[in-house]
C-alpha cells in the first residue's frame, strides 16, 4: 500500500499546546466572540474586531509549539513512502516544522504566518505586522495602498482555494486509505473529503476523541488520545 491520504484537524496540535474549538478548552468556549475574530465580514467593517484579531495572532501559542509524536508520524509515514498527500485544515505550520514535504501539504484553511493586503493583493510576512502592531500601530494598513491587511489564513465567510481543494478532492478520490486525525468533520467542504474518498473505494479511518458525523462510514474509529493512538496507527498502516 502506498496511497495513504491524511487530513487533520486541530485535535492534531492540541498535544503541542495549540487549543482547538469546540472542545471543553476550546476557543470558542473561552471567548464567545473569537468566531468574529476570524469572520471576514466583521474583521474588514470594525476595526475593534481587526486589532483584537491581531493581538490574537501576536499573542498565538503557534509561534513556539513544536511538533508532537502525531506529527512526527507523520513524517515517518512519509519517509517510507506510504504518504500520498496530507491534508489539514490547520493554519499553524506543525507539518511542515516538523519536516513534511511542504509540496505534499494541503492547507485548506491557509497559513497563519504570511499576511496579504486586501486591496492590492501584496503579500508580507506576520511578524512584519506584528512588529508594527509592537511599534505602536493597533491594526497595520497595507503600506503600498493602505487597504487592510489580514493574514493568509481563510476566514469564515471566505471561499477556499480553488486548486488547492480540488488537489484535496483528488487525493481524497485516488487514496486507498484516508485517515482522519483530531477533526469533528463538521466543516465543510473539508467534512466531505471523508464520504468522497469512501464512495472512491478507500478504507475510512477515524481518530478523533469525539464522535462525528462519519463515523459509520469508517472502517476504524479510534478514540485513544492522538499523541499515542497516531504513531501506532500509522506505524500499522506503513507496514501494510
Amino acid at each position: 500500500m502506498n496511497a495513504i491520504t491524511v487530513m487533520t484537524g486541530a485535535g492534531i496540535s492540541t498535544e503541542s499546546g495549540i487549543p482547538d474549538y469546540r472542545g471543553p478548552s476550546g476557543l470558542w468556549r473561552a471567548d464567545p466572540d473569537y468566531q468574529k475574530l476570524v469572520s471576514i465580514d466583521y474583521y474588514l467593517d470594525d476595526p475593534d474586531i481587526r486589532r483584537r484579531s491581531w493581538l490574537f495572532r501576536r499573542d498565538s501559542p503557534a509561534w513556539s509549539a513544536e511538533p508532537n509524536p502525531a506529527h512526527l508520524a507523520l513524517v515517518e509515514l512519509e519517509k517510507a513512502g506510504k504518504l500520498d498527500r496530507l491534508i489539514t485544515q490547520n493554519v499553524d505550520g506543525l507539518h511542515q516544522k516538523a519536516g513534511s514535504d511542504p509540496g505534499r501539504v494541503l492547507e485548506l484553511h491557509g497559513n497563519m504566518f504570511g499576511v496579504v493586503c486586501t486591496g492590492c493583493a501584496a503579500r508580507s510576512t506576520l511578524q512584519e505586522a506584528v512588529d508594527r502592531i509592537d511599534a505602536g500601530d493597533p491594526d497595520p494598513a497595507c503600506l503600498d495602498c493602505g487597504a487592510i491587511l489580514k493574514t493568509t489564513t481563510v476566514m469564515f465567510g471566505e471561499a477556499l482555494s480553488a486548486e488547492t481543494t480540488t488537489r484535496a478532492i483528488q487525493a481524497a478520490e485516488q487514496c486507498e486509505v484516508f485517515v482522519v486525525i483530531g477533526t469533528s468533520l463538521q466543516v465543510q467542504p473539508a467534512a466531505s473529503l471523508a464520504r468522497i474518498a469512501v464512495e472512491s473505494g478507500a478504507r475510512l479511518v477515524i481518530v478523533n476523541a469525539d464522535p462525528t458525523p462519519y463515523d459509520e462510514l469508517a472502517t476504524e474509529v479510534i478514540r485513544d488520545p492522538i499523541g499515542v493512538a497516531v504513531p501506532r496507527l500509522l506505524a500499522r498502516l506503513s507496514q501494510e
